[in-house]
């Protein structure tokens, strides 16, 4: 039987406590947890079984109990939830462990040299502890894991947390790789048997999850959705996107990762937290406004909607923060049945640069800035690996650094033959063997330019408004000359290159007064190049003459999108879905606007650190004006704004709705109903 679809309104309630504090679960009051979950409109908490400190929160044969728990919290938490209607996920921390790491320290991952690998490397700092999955550790956990189906064989899923191999300099790691022939001083060996490690877990764990329950729906955890990677996904029974703003994801990570996890065929859960920073802060509240905006793009997107929350060690569920999640979830509560069964609408696609670079660093600049720039510029659109179908698309985007194999050149001239559109961008579209193009551009080929960075004037179409003079590129280009193609423009280069021995200025030379024979991008038909990296320098350096160039040529390739808006900041986002069974597509406007405050984090045991100030949302304040076009296949006979109900007024002809949206703050859900 096929388990009941996620709910909407999740909590992941952490609760990893040390063993020297006391009285755990001291204050845990029944009524009190009800009423509040029910007030905040929560209908699902995911409670612990297992902590990253080792220690569990019900009676185990397996591990070892809190040393200052004396009744069964998991028991007491779950009973009450299921008493009011409210689902109960269980985590067990699987990747780090300190008990075990403690009773056990052959059991934790060893970097090659000898030292220990992962969250924690040394003895005198705070912090959690990694284990080796090639170790017994693997069969302890799985035991955890099957002790607590049969505790709760009716729970609500499993969620396995910090899934992860670091190191591959454990003995159990040797012993592996000597037995299958790896010899351990080759660096490409120990990641053979890293990602071994990880199948291997897997495979164990999620078994283990499903010993009592076929259904049980098990998630592993990893911080990040990791795109091309399809193997972990037949061990995955949905997916959980954990992207807390404020923690070092920023506001544009969820979108980015959104628009590729929703072409997998899994629900899927938005994860954000309650913290103004990130996990381990008690006391920290981020604005009601915060979360109500974080919440309203996670269904915009096709999500359903994951708080994270940090309970105190007395149990006492705290009343600040559901009140300030029960504001976003009261709203989110009125808006499930128009993002139930709600398929993401797209115009293009890119294809991801982390999903051709398996292995490499994750979040790429490349995806990054070109879901910003498509994000800034409202364009629809999704994020897909080379296994996916490109058909539905009408522009696919090559970000920056994506050669060409025969298989891909295949799939992209398919793409092109029935009528697409393909956009190139750096070294994208060169072959892999080195040899030029992939596809005719257009143009001549001759290497990537030695001076650097170069300055580009594009030609008056596409350029920016504000913009009269070569501006500078920051990375290198391609040298191209136009040959059958159309020149979008001029690179200009510098006098030479920064060094000990000429250099001028703080920062770079300046340009040459005369272009320097070389083409910025070409148009030939279909195809559309560009000669610099320009996502990947809009990631790096968000220079906004380079995002109105980017966007002038993709406005020309796309001219008539299925959305387009005026009088909307870059800020806001849009979305469209459609629900087939209800005949009626969803417009989602979303607006906050987001203020950089504080310095930099310094944080540790595991949490994402990052050098950037904390992206903090406060006040909302209201669009209005907002003119709305929508070119849909299907005729229209009523626009509505939900849940409230309220019509609005629209033209429409030749498959074209045109209306003005009415003043709103925050999220808008428009209805167009067939």
């Amino acid at each position: 039987m096929k388990r009941p679809p996620l709910r909407f309104r999740q909590i992941h309630l952490d609760f990893h406590t040390s063993p020297d504090i006391p009285e755990i679960g001291a204050r845990f009051d029944k009524k009190h947890w009800q009423k509040t979950l029910q007030d905040a409109a929560v209908n699902s908490i995911t409670c612990f079984s297992k902590c990253h400190h080792g220690w569990s929160y019900h009676p185990t044969a397996v591990g070892k109990a809190h040393p200052h728990l004396n009744f069964d919290l998991l028991r007491a938490q779950y009973e009450a939830c299921k008493e009011i209607g409210i689902n109960v996920p269980i985590y067990l921390s699987a990747g780090v462990d300190d008990l075990a790491a403690y009773e056990h320290p052959d059991w934790r991952t060893m970097s090659a040299e000898g030292s220990y690998s992962g969250w924690n490397t040394s003895p005198l700092e705070p912090g959690f502890k990694m284990l080796d999955f090639h170790s017994p550790y693997l069969d302890y956990l799985c035991a955890q894991i099957e002790e607590v189906t049969r505790l709760f064989p009716d729970c609500d899923g499993i969620f396995l947390d910090i899934i992860s191999q670091v190191g591959g300099g454990s003995r159990w790691s040797f012993d592996y790789m000597y037995a299958r022939g790896l010899d351990p001083a080759k660096e490409e060996d120990r990641e053979k048997c890293m990602q071994d490690a990880l199948t291997l877990y897997y495979q164990r764990t999620t078994a283990a999850g499903k010993s009592q329950r076929a259904d049980m729906p098990v998630f592993h955890n990893s911080g990040h959705i990791v795109r091309g990677d399809r193997a972990v996904l037949e061990y995955q029974g949905h997916l959980e996107l954990e992207s807390l703003p404020t923690g070092g994801w920023g506001y544009d990570h969820f979108p980015e990762s959104a628009k590729y996890v929703a072409n997998l065929g899994r629900d899927f859960l938005g994860m954000t937290g309650k913290f103004h920073t990130t996990w381990g802060e008690f006391g920290g509240y981020k604005h009601p406004n915060a979360l109500r905006y974080e919440c309203a793009a996670m269904i915009a997107h096709g999500a359903r909607c994951s708080v994270g929350d940090q309970l105190h060690p007395s149990a006492a569920i705290d009343e600040t923060t559901y009140e300030i999640i029960g504001e976003a979830y009261r709203d989110v509560a009125a808006k499930e049945a128009w993002c139930t069964d709600a398929a993401q609408v797209a115009d293009v696609a890119i294809l991801s640069s982390e999903s051709e670079h398996q292995g490499h660093a994750r979040n790429s600049g490349a995806d990054t800035g070109a879901a910003r720039i498509l994000l800034e510029e409202h364009i629809l659109f999704s994020i897909v690996d080379r296994g996916m179908d490109f058909s539905p698309y009408r522009v696919l985007i090559l970000p920056d650094d994506i050669r060409i194999d025969d298989e891909l050149e295949a799939k992209v001239n398919a793409f092109l033959a029935k009528g697409g559109k393909l956009l190139l961008t750096g070294q994208s579209g060169l072959r892999k063997d080195g040899t030029g193009f992939a596809f005719e551009i257009g143009a001549k080929w001759s290497g990537e330019n030695e001076l650097a960075p170069d300055f580009v004037l594009p030609a008056s179409e596409f350029r920016p408004s504000f913009v009269k003079s070569p501006f500078v590129t920051y990375f290198p280009s391609q040298r191209i000359k136009a040959t059958t193609g159309q020149s979008i423009g001029e690179v200009y280069d510098p006098y030479f290159n920064r060094t000990y021995r000429h250099y001028s200025s703080h920062q770079h030379t300046p340009n040459k007064p005369e272009p320097s024979g070389f083409d910025a991008g070409v148009i030939q038909g279909s195809i559309t190049y560009l000669a610099h990296p320009v996502f990947s320098i809009y990631r790096a350096y968000g220079a906004v003459a380079v995002k109105g160039y980017v966007a002038a040529v993709l406005h020309r390739i796309l001219s008539e999108p299925t959305v387009a808006l005026t009088n909307f900041p870059s800020t806001a986002r849009v979305t469209l879905t459609r629900q087939e069974e209800s005949k009626r597509w969803v417009l989602h406007l979303l607006y906050a606007n987001t203020i950089a405050r504080g310095g930099q984090m310094r944080l540790s045991g595991g949490t994402v650190a990052t050098n950037a100030a904390i992206e903090v949302i406060e006040e909302l304040l209201p669009l209005r004006d907002v003119q709305v076009t929508l070119r849909l296949p299907a005729a229209v006979r009523s626009v509505t704004v939900e849940p409230d109900g309220t019509s609005v007024s629209f033209d429409s002809g030749d498959g074209v709705i045109k209306f003005t949206a009415p003043e709103f703050s925050c999220h808008q859900m428009i209805v167009l109903a067939e």
